[in-house]
């Protein structure tokens, strides 16, 4: 998966989050459901694009 791709999915999942948590309230199962799927997505997005780059503070 791109850097892109995964900006894309994470940038729709909030989306989707916003959406629920406005209809259904933000301690409803469903916006808990979705807010820990955009952990994943950002978890995987630092996992794999923010530790491979290197410190500047050598």
């Amino acid at each position: 998966m791109t850097k892109n791709d995964l900006v894309t999915l994470i940038e729709k999942k909030r989306a989707e989050l916003i959406q629920v948590a406005i209809t259904n309230g933000l301690t409803s199962s469903v916006a808990i459901r979705y807010s820990q799927e955009l952990d994943h997505l950002l978890n995987e997005y630092h996992r794999v694009f923010i530790n491979k780059m290197p410190s500047s503070a050598s």
